[in-house]
Parts: structure tokens; C-alpha cells; sequence
């Protein structure tokens, strides 16, 4: 009962500074969002799911290019056990002066509205799309990791463009890249996001910080036993009781000896 009663309070203090607060389930009967939908899935046609996993089509993997540069990307999930903040890990980039790419679901925003104001704020951070349920982005309901993805082309346009005007509500600008949950999407969903101008990101160095028991040894090892010139590491923003902020302190340092320097997505892509 404390932490609902906290939790109001915290959402009633976040109405107050913006006046007022995006809600998507409205949004999702709008008028105007259902007939952008429409003719957008009408334009499709028949989607057919093809290809699902981690590596289709159109997903970009790594940032090209031989400089040896690197971009960092930090997801934060949401969900009954993923909502929390490693402010360790977010205060340490900032002192660094490390920029970062954070992909945020629609259930983080929800639970954590404060703290993503002030992300938005923060210049070093790029804010990007990683879905309104955090769930794959399919059109057949493929599941990963016992996560069931979205059931057809319109549950997939709502993951993608749902959360995108969420962020450009609070954060005034649209997210232009989107990373499902999960990292997988398959060829029909990929379709509906080309079609919202979105462009996927997946990644070309797990961190596996993701896993429950992973030592900080096992992250440090896994980043950097990986990395190049060009490539696109996933982390976890969520799990401060995890040793992502610990492993990540010795991963910027060793990066940093060895001459790495650090971009963001949009960045990096725009002056290609």
C-alpha cells in the first residue's frame, strides 16, 4: 500500500511539472492515430512474418566504418522486476562525459517518470525507442526468452509508434531508432517500421549483463573480448543490483587505453 500510495504521489508531482502527462491508451483510440494506422497497415498489405531473431534483414548491427569508434546503448526495460534505475551507472557516464544511447520502454517510462525527464534533459544521452511493452516485434506473436511478441501488424505499430510519441512528448523530439524488446523482430514487423520512417538497432556486442548471476568478470570479458572499430555494445540501464555500473567502470578505462572513443547512435549515422 506504501509503495501505490508512492507511487501516485510520484506520478501527481510529475502532472504538476509538465501540465499535463501522455497517456497511451488514449492516444491509441484517437481519431487521428487510427486512421494513420490503417492506411499505413492498408498499404502493407498481407504481412507475413519471414525471417525472426536477433539477425534480419534491415536491423543495424554495427556502425561501419574503421575509426576506432565505439557506440555504447543502455536499455532500460520496465516490467514487475526491470523498472529500476542504476544511477551508478547513469551519474558515472555523466561524470565521464561518456555519451550514451538509452533505449527506454514505454512500462520504465511508466513506472520511473521523474528520472526520464531528467535524461531527456541531459545533452550526453540520446533517447531512443525500445517498444511500449517492451515485448519482439512480430506479426505472428513469435516469442523469445518465454516473452510472446506482438500478434499481428497492428500490435506491432502500437509498440513502435505508441512509445515514440510518449518520448516525443516529454522528451520534443521523436525517436528516430527503435530496438525491440528482446533485440528480435522478424521481416513482416521490420516492414511497418520502415514504413514509420523507424530504423531498428540491434547489436554486435552482448554484454550479458542481462543474465541474473553474471559476474562482473563475465560482462568486462564478453565487451571486450568483442569490441571493434564500428561496434554497437547492449547493456542494461534497470538492474542496479546487478554488476553492470562495476564491470562498465573497467570497460571505459581499458576502451580508453586503447585509444576507443564513444558515440551515439544518431550521431555517428547522421554524418555518414
Amino acid at each position: 500500500m506504501i509503495r501505490i500510495f508512492f507511487l501516485v504521489l510520484l506520478n501527481a508531482a510529475c502532472a504538476h511539472l509538465w501540465g499535463q502527462s501522455f497517456n497511451p491508451e488514449q492516444e491509441k483510440s484517437a481519431p487521428g492515430y487510427l486512421q494513420e494506422k490503417k492506411k499505413t497497415l492498408a498499404r502493407l498489405g498481407n504481412l507475413k512474418p519471414g525471417k525472426f531473431g536477433e539477425v534480419v534483414p534491415g536491423v543495424i548491427q554495427k556502425l561501419g566504418g574503421s575509426g576506432k569508434i565505439v557506440a555504447l546503448t543502455f536499455d532500460a526495460c520496465g516490467g514487475p522486476t526491470g523498472s529500476g534505475y542504476d544511477k551508478e551507472l547513469i551519474d558515472y557516464l555523466k561524470h565521464e562525459k561518456i555519451p550514451a544511447t538509452l533505449f527506454i520502454s514505454g512500462r520504465w517510462i511508466e513506472k520511473n517518470p521523474l528520472i526520464f525527464k531528467q535524461l531527456c534533459d541531459e545533452p550526453l544521452f540520446e533517447i531512443e525507442n525500445h517498444g511500449l511493452t517492451h515485448r519482439p516485434l512480430t506479426v505472428a506473436g513469435e516469442a523469445m526468452y518465454k516473452i510472446t511478441g506482438t500478434k499481428d501488424g497492428s500490435q506491432a505499430y502500437d509498440e513502435i509508434e505508441l512509445n515514440a510519441r510518449q518520448i516525443q512528448f516529454y522528451s520534443h523530439r521523436k525517436p528516430k531508432y527503435f530496438r525491440p524488446g528482446t533485440a528480435t523482430a522478424d521481416e513482416g514487423a521490420m516492414a511497418i517500421a520502415n514504413a514509420l520512417g523507424v530504423s531498428v538497432v540491434g547489436f554486435s556486442v552482448l554484454s550479458n549483463d542481462a543474465l541474473v548471476l553474471a559476474s562482473k568478470e563475465l560482462i568486462k570479458t564478453s565487451v571486450l573480448n568483442k569490441v571493434c572499430p564500428g561496434a554497437i555494445i547492449i547493456m542494461h540501464m534497470n538492474h542496479p543490483e546487478r554488476n553492470s555500473f562495476e564491470a562498465l567502470q573497467e570497460i571505459i578505462s581499458i576502451l580508453k587505453s586503447q585509444g576507443f572513443q564513444f558515440t551515439t547512435i544518431e550521431k555517428f549515422l547522421k554524418r555518414k
